[in-house]
């Protein structure tokens, strides 16, 4: 049985950590957390209790060496803290584990298909995730995989990222109302993970979906679930593009520039590791209809 790290109880991390102690395979298969010295002391009792250990360490600003020693004791880490990091900590991480030896290894990509996007792209955190793949690519030791599952479902509805904002009753389309986006619960990539951690994929990167649909399904879905109301607006490139001008270090906005242009932002639900497995995934239509009214008193504030 594997023994499995993750890194980060964030709302991927704690996705990953139920599906992995849910997983018909687990058996005695042991699960441990790499948490700072600074997280509350509450939220470990019912972890200690559930028999995971808890190992003390900061990712971020621990020693390398001993970061290393920590990786040592076990066969696969899980990186599930990315969000809001100082550049280069993807990249440390990295390094850690390779040098650890560890023998699996699922790295912080669990969003687009970078490779597809490219270098110098208007998001330039991006540049790091492709420079984790090279170094992971360029030695032979670690296994690795990708899991590439698009935008966390609930993004969509973040009013600084634009797409759909409950509170003024807006959609809009990044690009143009065809574009597509991939969109996936953390939930949904979290059961996907652990079926891969116990039955592993021979592609080194693979995609997930919960669906995959334009901006126009997104305005269309919105308005049924709310009843109407909604006014559209198409952000088109050269929109996006005046943003990022009056704006290059808002990081929402960068991400907006990314999703208008559509490259490497989508792909079809037949081409995932899900729909190969047979697995259930939620879909954007079910997913409103679950958290709709929890999402609309939140906008309401």
């Amino acid at each position: 049985m594997p023994s499995i790290l993750i890194i980060g109880l964030g709302e991927l991390g704690t996705a990953i950590l139920t599906a992995l102690q849910s997983h018909p395979h687990r058996r005695t298969s042991p699960l441990a957390i790499l948490r700072r010295d600074t997280a509350p002391s509450a939220t470990n009792t019912p972890l200690l209790a559930a028999g995971i250990t808890l190992e003390k360490g900061d990712f971020i600003t621990c020693p390398l060496p001993a970061l290393i020693a920590t990786f040592q004791k076990y066969t696969v880490v899980i990186q599930a803290a990315g969000m809001g990091l100082p550049p280069g900590t993807q990249l440390r991480v990295t390094t850690a584990v390779l040098a650890a030896g560890v023998p699996r290894y699922f790295p912080w990509q669990f969003g687009l298909d970078y490779r597809a996007i490219g270098a110098g792209s208007s998001q330039d955190l991006f540049d790091e995730m492709l420079a984790v793949r090279e170094r992971l690519a360029g030695q032979g030791a670690t296994e690795w995989t990708v899991v590439s599952a698009g935008l966390f479902m609930s993004f969509l509805f973040v009013p600084g990222f634009g797409v759909v904002d409950l509170k003024e009753k807006v959609v809009r389309g990044l690009g143009g109302w065809e574009r597509r986006v991939t969109v996936t619960t953390p939930e949904d990539i979290a059961r996907v993970l652990a079926e891969l951690v116990y039955a592993p994929a021979d592609e080194r990167v693979v995609y997930v979906a919960g669906d995959t649909v334009s901006y126009r399904r997104v305005a269309d879905l919105v308005e049924g679930a709310y009843g109407g109301g909604f006014r559209r607006e198409l952000w088109d490139m050269e929109t996006l593009k005046g943003q990022l001008e009056r704006s290059p270090d808002d990081g929402m906005v960068k991400y907006r520039n990314v999703f208008g242009a559509g490259v490497g932002t989508a792909w079809d639900v037949e081409r995932t590791v899900n729909y190969e497995r047979k697995m259930s995934m939620t879909s954007l239509e079910a997913y409103l209809g679950e958290h709709k009214d929890r999402m609309e008193e939140e906008a309401k504030g």
